[in-house]
């Protein structure tokens, strides 16, 4: 390899790395929707713009600028389809950033595997393993953020199916001790501190800035995209349009999500035992046939020579 391409692929691995890392902590480290309701509300102490872009690390302050100038670039080479595939995965992750940001990360790392994957090939003799390592690490690295969103959103829809029950028997017990249902909302933001406290927080801001029961209902719908959370807005728009009582919707629907909590739980537990013959046959069986049948090696091996 020749001193230039050799300069060439350092320097080129060095800017996807610094790119990678710099919209690797925008997206990971401290985007979460807590951060993002704490920021609005926090009007009291309105610091300098120089004194807070000290505050930020120095990869996202040294590369704020560049990010600023590949993201319209983005906008416009990028297919609106996938743009609105990530923006949905993120807001489902409870991401508050943009899905250019995203993408810009899936780049980056797409671009540093394609990198590896050629300088593996300049020094490995075996051509076809290098030319599989120049596909595959391209592809690796370029799925390995999506994968990562993907994820959180499992788990924050996991997590808010879990605490949907306990949020709705509180909230039922405040409305029918007579408080109104926008401050059984704060009564149950201040007494959970889950991805469903943040989300009916945010539901409860939108309200207090002049946006419908209905509207801000639905958006806290199209946010979350859990099943059981979509039933039970509708369920509470239905009641609100009808006229019913919303605490008995609210018992009602407490006491149904209680009991398909109870029925998920059972399920799981129930595919433990057939998840756990993986490790007892690649791990523990193995290791008890070697302490079993290894003091009976040596009269074995004796008896059969």
């Amino acid at each position: 390899m020749s001193l230039s391409l050799l300069m060439f692929v350092l320097i080129a691995t060095a800017g996807s790395v610094l790119l990678a890392a710099g919209v690797y902590e925008r997206l990971f480290a401290g985007n979460s929707a807590s951060q993002y309701l704490a920021s609005l509300d926090d009007t009291e102490d309105i610091e300098d713009e120089f004194v807070r872009k000290l505050r930020e690390p120095f990869v996202a302050r040294t590369l704020g600028s560049l990010r600023g100038v590949t993201s319209p670039l983005l906008r416009r080479v990028t297919p609106a389809g996938l743009l609105d595939k990530a923006r949905r995965d993120l807001m489902l992750a409870g991401m508050r950033v943009a899905p250019e940001e995203l993408v810009t990360l899936q780049a980056a790392l797409g671009a540093l595997g394609l990198l590896a994957g050629f300088a593996f090939l300049t020094t490995n003799p075996r051509p076809g393993l290098a030319l599989l390592a120049m596909i595959l690490l391209p592809g690796a690295g370029a799925l390995v953020p999506s994968v990562i969103v993907k994820r959180k959103g499992a788990e924050r829809a996991e997590s808010i199916f879990k605490d949907l029950p306990d949020c709705l028997d509180l909230l039922a017990i405040s409305v029918e001790a007579g408080v109104g249902f926008e401050a059984a909302l704060d009564v149950v933001c201040s007494h959970f501190d889950s991805a469903l406290a943040e989300e009916f927080r945010l539901t409860l801001r939108e309200m207090e800035l002049g946006l419908g029961r209905r509207d801000a209902l639905a958006n806290l719908r199209a946010r979350t995209d859990v099943p059981e959370l979509s039933n039970f807005i509708l369920a509470l728009t239905q009641a609100d349009a009808l006229g019913m009582p919303i605490g008995r919707v609210l018992h009602t629907q407490a006491v149904e999500l209680r009991n398909r909590r109870r029925q998920w739980a059972r399920e799981k537990a129930a595919k433990l035992p057939v998840k756990i013959m993986f490790p007892l046959v690649l791990f523990i069986f193995p290791s008890i046939l070697v302490v079993v049948l290894y003091p009976a090696a040596g009269g074995i091996a004796k008896a059969l020579a």
